[in-house]
């Protein structure tokens, strides 16, 4: 079953929506309304949505933006795009992010519910199957010819020695049609675990079913790669697959476009699908973005150094080489330097967001982009650290306050959730009941 988020600034418009919906017969467990991005997000940031449906213009944040924030909470989750305007712009911008259609208002009932219905099918996976039953449905269904050995070990030979990169380039070109134009780079490398991780059980694969699971793990790379981003993928190692990605001048310059984010979504992404296609767990170490192609060996070096890692979090799944400050440790550092900068990186996310709490649309991003760590890396150290995550921390702080000037001052409710960072007073007064039990009407008598 399915939960799903309607978001439109036009309560007619997301009530009727919910409606169609509820009756429509779908697999449905939860539908969710928002009036407002902001609204949407704290959501996004509690619930496990599936399809957010969400209008394109809307007030303070539009459907674009929220849409990417959505996607750096959970860069798997599904959209589909209403808009009053035929804009050929948003329509791009919103086919680029992965959203899955886009309906012009006035809706047709029929059409829209199609269209959720398309989503959500495509969405559906039968019961996780044994691993006897995986390896014989791989073997089975996958004929796709492999990568040519040659351009194998020439991509190897590429990212891991500077010299000559021009000439192996120039030959994959002409002999592979694998071109590497860039001029802007960044490297990932996937370590595969079918031994069993975290949640994970022991297996023991025959002679070749290792093989056949790396195969399938680059064929779902290069599925879920192909259409938004130019890249390349590479088996490294018996375990391993290497993408090299790229962007030209105008994709790299693109308004708006941040790429430690848009690295960090595409990490967590392959991840997310190879233990959702395949039941193996994996680790993603992500390189910086550099410019020039004599550069791979540094990238190829970054992303090789941000899987080291995972020996001090085994519980996390995707590490950008950004995220730690590898110059101040010329050596691999130790647990005990490990956990300092761990302690130094929350402990300042907790100051900025005690400064920040009460403002209207702080997000994730904001106090990761503080700390110069990713959002994702943030979030995971802030969980284990202090137990709970970054958004329940800042909702706690948001509830506390309320509640004191609830109690000890004379405000009224739309006065004090404009005081604590909330867009409107009725969402305010969804969130504090969910936290006390209690309406704040409730609490003030």
């Amino acid at each position: 079953m399915y939960t799903i988020l309607v978001v439109d600034d036009e309560p007619l418009i997301c009530k009727g929506l919910c409606s169609l919906l509820a009756a429509s017969g779908i697999d449905i467990q939860t539908i969710h309304m928002a009036h407002n991005g902001y609204e949407a997000l704290d959501y996004l940031r509690a619930e496990d949505i599936d399809l957010l449906v969400t209008d394109i213009q809307m007030g303070t944040m539009n459907g674009i933006e929220l849409m990417q924030q959505a996607k750096m909470i959970k860069p798997w989750i599904e959209t589909i795009i209403i808009s009053a305007h035929e804009t050929f712009q948003y329509a791009q911008m919103a086919l680029r992010l992965g959203a899955k259609d886009y309906l012009i208002k006035p809706l047709n009932g029929d059409q829209f519910l199609d269209s959720v219905r398309n989503v959500l099918l495509k969405m559906r996976k039968p019961e996780p199957a044994g691993q006897d039953e995986l390896i014989a449905g791989l073997r089975e269904h996958f004929y796709m010819a492999e990568p040519l050995p040659q351009s194998v070990d020439w991509l190897n030979r590429l990212v891991a020695d500077p010299r000559g990169t021009i000439e192996l380039a120039g030959k994959l070109e002409a002999k592979h049609g694998i071109r590497l134009a860039g001029p802007y780079f960044s490297m990932l490398r996937i370590k595969l675990n079918w031994d069993g991780g975290p949640g994970d059980s022991k297996r023991k694969l025959v002679s070749g079913d290792g093989k056949l699971l790396q195969y399938a793990a680059l064929n779902i790379t290069n599925e879920l790669l192909n259409e938004q981003r130019s890249h390349t993928a590479f088996y490294c190692s018996d375990q391993e697959i290497g993408v090299i990605l790229q962007w030209n001048e105008e994709q790299y310059e693109e308004a708006g476009a941040d790429r430690v984010n848009e690295l960090d979504m595409i990490g967590r992404s392959l991840n997310f699908n190879i233990h959702k296609f395949l039941g193996i767990s994996s680790m993603v170490g992500i390189s910086q973005i550099m410019k020039g192609i004599e550069y791979l060996n540094v990238l190829n070096e970054q992303s090789n150094k941000a899987l080291q890692l995972s020996g001090q979090h085994p519980d996390h799944f995707v590490f950008y080489y950004g995220d730690f400050n590898w110059s101040l440790y010329p050596k691999q550092p130790s647990e005990e330097e490990l956990s300092a900068q761990t302690s130094m990186i929350v402990d300042k996310a907790k100051t900025y967001i005690h400064e920040r709490y009460a403002q209207k649309g702080l997000t994730l991003h904001e106090v990761a982009h503080n700390n110069h760590v990713s959002p994702n890396y943030l979030s995971y150290l802030f969980k284990k650290e202090t137990g709970i995550n970054l958004w329940e921390y800042v909702i706690k702080l948001r509830m506390e306050e309320s509640r004191r000037l609830l109690l000890q001052t004379d405000l009224r409710r739309y006065e004090i959730s404009e005081r604590v960072g909330y867009e409107s007073p009725e969402h305010f007064s969804k969130i504090f009941k969910k936290y006390f039990g209690i309406s704040p009407s409730e609490l003030k008598k």
